[in-house]
């Protein structure tokens, strides 16, 4: 479990080679220190650091896409702490994405100002490196590191703009629940290292094939998943999200709702491949995959009621966050190739649709100072722009075709179907019906959804205005939101593109 001469000697020996392969990283601490010393120098002290930000984030972005274009990949490295895959540099492309596009945002929007923009970005940089290293993770101890760099700077960030009672109330809820996950995610992480007597995954995955998920072990990893669950807001780990999307800068609301669920779900993803590929074939199953199905089935259908009622528009994002959550959990579940790559394209949708619907309502509350579904009554009327991409949004959200979010959702009940058909023909048959009644839940949850989402885009489209004064939205504005939303009609017309990727992704954990 510890490290000998030999392999130090080893680990120093591959620092230049493991360097590069971290390079997206490293472009990111580059930034963060870049910007922590132009506040050094007084000419720089009121200038905005937004374009350093926003430098930073697209050279590692194109580091990043580099390496999936080449396709090069070494596997584990830094001593097997991290593993340079398919798979994880997928995953970082998607986190990146996220970040680059919140602070495209930011900049629009200009949240935050001059001051305070140098803060707000290395904390977002900062969080953006956790969750690459999340992505990344081969190692129980990086797994919990990596969840902590995530962590802490979200916690921060919830709470940033001042003299809001209501961000600082849900920046202090944040920080309690999140000790609470890690305290419990460590001692999960503690009970299987101590049982296998390593850290590494790939160990741990040999030794649960031999061994089986017996009692500890099983404790163990389901400790660890509910860490996982307070990222992604799954029930019951769900009670800070509503709250702190509610008090937060809708650009931060954003940025947490799919770069952090982007990060959880590929480490969900990971753990549960790995082992998954060691072990027999319905052993992962039949124990860690029904528990992930069975929380995914109440989270998305506790998110979808709970967001009927809702007046503000980000908390009733944040529930409708918290049923996408549910939706990919039920993806996870199958843990099939189909399963994960479905679950893969639905995140990457789900990143530019609900950005994009944080951008909107971050837009809205320049213009008229609220964020509520009142503020957006005849927004047709008011900003064309804006109605017609909050529209298309709200629908890829939904799942409607064309739309990318219908393709995501498609892949996703798809694997669900065929992994019935499989547990059916030749695994234990209960397990088909499991995985049929999860089929029949998401589709239901689907339709219950329409709701509330078309309750907003009716609102935007067909309701008369509170204030007639137009909303004027810049060229650069008007840019942004059609990229986004001309990006999801792509991705819900030519899938092959993606899916090649995903499916490249996936094999990463083949048997």
């Amino acid at each position: 479990m510890f490290p000998t001469a030999q392999k130090v000697d080893a680990l120093q020996a591959a620092v230049g080679t493991d360097a590069l392969l971290f390079l997206p990283e490293l472009a990111l601490c580059v930034g963060i220190v870049a910007m922590l010393l132009a506040r050094l120098v007084p000419l720089l002290d009121r200038v905005h650091l937004g374009g350093l930000a926003l430098a930073a984030v697209a050279v590692a972005l194109c580091a990043a896409a580099r390496q999936v274009e080449a396709n090069e990949w070494a596997g584990a490295y830094f001593g097997g702490m991290l593993s340079s895959d398919p798979f994880a540099g997928l995953v970082r492309c998607f986190i990146l994405t996220a970040a680059l596009l919140t602070v495209l945002l930011t900049q629009l929007t200009r949240i935050p100002d001059a001051p305070d923009s140098a803060d707000f970005h290395v904390l977002l940089l900062g969080g953006t490196l956790g969750m690459m290293l999340m992505a990344s993770a081969n190692h129980l101890l990086m797994i919990f590191v990596a969840v902590e760099m995530a962590s802490l700077p979200g916690y921060a960030l919830a709470g940033f703009l001042k003299g809001r009672r209501a961000g600082s109330e849900a920046a202090l809820k944040y920080v309690v629940y999140g000790a609470g996950a890690s305290g419990i995610m460590l001692y999960g992480i503690t009970l299987v290292a101590g049982v296998f007597g390593t850290g590494s995954l790939a160990d741990v995955a040999a030794g649960v094939g031999h061994r089986g998920l017996d009692l500890p072990v099983l404790a163990g990893f389901s400790l660890v998943l509910i860490g996982l669950g307070f990222k992604l807001a799954a029930v019951p780990f769900h009670f800070w999200c509503p709250d702190v999307f509610e008090g937060a800068a809708a650009e931060v609301a954003g940025f947490l709702s799919v770069a952090s669920k982007a990060a959880a779900v590929a480490l969900t993803l990971r753990i549960l491949l790995v082992l998954q590929a060691a072990s027999a074939q319905w052993a992962v199953v039949e124990t860690l995959g029904l528990i992930v199905g069975v929380i995914g089935a109440v989270t998305v259908t506790f998110g979808n009621l709970a967001a009927f009622g809702q007046p503000n528009l980000k908390r009733l994002l944040a529930y409708s966050t918290i049923a996408h959550a549910g939706y990919m959990l039920l993806g996870v579940a199958t843990l099939t190739p189909a399963g994960a790559s479905g679950v893969l394209f639905y995140l990457a949708a789900y990143i530019v649709m609900n950005l994009g619907a944080f951008a909107c309502v971050a837009l809205v509350r320049n213009a008229t100072g609220s964020e509520t579904i009142d503020a957006c009554r005849g927004l047709a009327q008011r900003s064309p722009v804006l109605a017609v991409t909050l529209t298309v949004f709200l629908l890829s959200l939904l799942g409607l075709p064309p739309l990318a979010g219908f393709a995501g959702k498609f892949q996703v009940f798809e694997a669900l179907y065929e992994a019935g058909r499989a547990a059916t023909a030749s695994g234990p048959p209960r397990l088909g019906a499991v995985f049929y009644a999860l089929l029949a839940i998401g589709a239901v949850n689907t339709a219950v959804s329409a709701y509330y989402y078309l309750k907003i885009a009716r609102a935007v489209l067909l309701d008369e205005p509170t204030d007639p004064a137009p909303i004027r939205t810049t060229p650069l504005t008007a840019a942004y939101l059609a990229l986004l939303a001309a990006a999801l009609l792509a991705l819900g017309v030519v899938w092959d593109p993606l899916t090649d990727l995903t499916g490249r992704a996936v094999a990463t954990f083949g048997k």
